[in-house]
């Protein structure tokens, strides 16, 4: 999705990360509006009671879960993630996935505003516009380096070692690339779990391409070739690895 309003103030507070206070998620509400058919209310949690949760009860049943949640979202076909002329969807597939994995990534976030009254004790309510903003793949690049620690994201150097924990451990992977130019689209892609027939692209025991599933100009359910070392195009200025158990 296109960086029209990208949020000012995580490029500042990178400069002050030390002094961050952990604050509660920015969410709204589920939406009856927001389903895999429309594209309405996409900032909203998806209101559909088939689509299934992360099973947290073991390894195996967090990885057929994760897969399970891919096969319903089916970004390759669902309306929701469709590109239009004016917009792609990475974001929104990145939030939905991670919703269904019981994992916080924004797609709303705080005004400063709002942000400091949280960090005085006051409670503040998502609002839509008012307390809350839409935040874009590149302002979600800076956002994991400032409050992703707080939220349960661990930074990681290593594409093989991000996709044998996502692997081993059924965990939720992210790479996420900040765009050179302010106001255009980064991207941000999930790295999800192997199985028999589906693998990372490896040589000689390292991973080149991990696992992926995007909504952007083109969809995949699962890919890791297609688009071979996307994040070091050279419309981009940097990208993050981050990991959640």
């Amino acid at each position: 999705m296109k960086e029209v309003n990208e949020t000012k103030s995580l490029v500042s507070k990178l400069e002050v990360v030390s002094k961050v206070r952990a604050i509660k998620p920015a969410e709204l509400l589920p939406s009856a509006q927001s389903n895999l058919d429309s594209v309405r209310a996409k900032f909203h949690p998806i209101s559909d009671e088939t689509i299934p949760y992360r099973n947290l009860r073991s390894v195996e049943s967090k990885k057929r879960s994760l897969h399970r949640i891919i096969r319903k979202l089916d970004v390759k076909n669902s309306i929701r993630y469709q590109r239009t002329p004016e917009d792609t969807y990475c974001n929104v597939y990145s939030y939905d996935y991670c919703y269904f994995a019981k994992v916080y990534l924004p797609t709303v976030w705080w005004t400063d505003d709002s942000i400091e009254k949280l960090q005085s004790g006051q409670d503040v309510k998502a609002i839509f516009n008012k307390t809350v903003e839409p935040i874009y793949s590149s302002a979600i690049h800076d956002w994991f380096q400032v409050w992703g620690e707080s939220f349960g994201w661990k930074r990681m150097n290593s594409l093989t070692e991000i996709q044998r924990r996502v692997t081993e451990e059924g965990g939720v992977g992210m790479i996420c690339a900040k765009r050179k130019t302010v106001g255009l689209s980064g991207h941000i892609v999930p790295i999800v779990p192997e199985t028999e027939k589906k693998k990372a692209f490896r040589e000689n025991g390292e991973v080149l391409y991990p696992l992926q599933s995007q909504a952007g100009k083109l969809n995949y359910n699962y890919f890791a070739r297609k688009r071979r070392d996307w994040w070091n195009h050279i419309r981009y200025s940097s990208f993050v690895l981050y990991y959640h158990e």
